[in-house]
């Protein structure tokens, strides 16, 4: 299927690995040129070499609006604009009994989760504004909408995220900029992969038992049994940026499994 986003610049976030990369590699098959950022530059050039697209690799902190702001001058001195925006960064931040958590915990989850999709949004939107065409799509989660107790840092971030991106829609459209929220759930990822070791060391089983045991008391809801791929966030996350998502704006789209188990998002 045409995305209709050749010679479009794509800026994706957290994009050494993961959903990041493989929307990367979506787009680049579809002849958009990419923006690419995480912590590490190195990690991301060598990634890079396997898209087969003019790319564009930077290293920044999302937490910090000047970084940010240095990313998209750099993006705009080498493309002349930024199209779209994939903002994958994120983490789990700690874990354990809401009123436990330190003030820290909750600010750094905070700061990473929510923040920086501001930052993001702030250095990119007056341009996408001016030509009166822009996509902006932020990973959300599955704990926005159905928490679990010991995640508050990470569902409070992630809840903030989904609703800012959905307040953006309201007004960004008349622009041209359709704002969308993708909520994963269970994607095996490097963020999945340490949370179903550190399961198997607690418990005393293998990775995979880990997986199957988590599957069967903490997510019911996904009937597949399996832990989804990054490339099935991936291929919604190009549907959204595309012209093909010419009608999507301010939805929140479950990629999950059917691990939340309501029928609103």
């Amino acid at each position: 299927m045409d995305l209709g986003i050749k010679d479009k610049v794509a800026l994706i976030t957290g994009a050494d690995g993961g959903m990041g990369f493989a929307t990367a590699q979506i787009l680049a098959a579809d002849g958009a040129k990419l923006v690419l950022t995480d912590r590490s530059r190195s990690a991301l050039a060598e990634q890079a070499l396997l898209l087969g697209t003019e790319t564009l690799c930077i290293a920044a902190d999302v937490t910090k609006q000047s970084e940010v702001d240095g990313v998209v001058e750099a993006a705009t001195e080498r493309f002349g604009r930024i199209d779209i925006v994939v903002h994958t960064a994120g983490i789990t931040g700690a874990k354990g009994h809401p009123l436990e958590m330190k003030d820290s915990d909750y600010e750094e989850a905070w700061r990473t989760d929510f923040l920086s999709a501001v930052h993001v949004a702030r250095a990119t939107f007056p341009q996408m504004r001016e030509r009166r065409w822009g996509r902006f799509v932020c990973i959300a989660s599955e704990n926005a909408v159905q928490p679990y107790w010991e995640e508050a840092t990470y569902n409070v971030a992630k809840a903030a995220l989904a609703t800012f991106v959905k307040n953006l829609s309201y007004r960004e459209a008349e622009h041209g900029i359709l704002c969308n929220t993708v909520s994963p759930a269970f994607i095996a990822t490097d963020m999945t992969d340490e949370m179903m070791k550190k399961r198997a060391e607690e418990r005393g089983t293998s990775f995979e038992e880990a997986v199957e045991s988590f599957l069967e008391e903490e997510r019911p809801g996904i009937v597949l049994k399996r832990r989804g791929r990054a490339e099935e966030v991936a291929a919604v996350i190009a549907l959204l940026v595309s012209e093909r998502g010419s009608f999507v704006n301010g939805s929140n789209v479950r990629v999950d499994g059917g691990s939340v188990q309501s029928v609103q998002s």
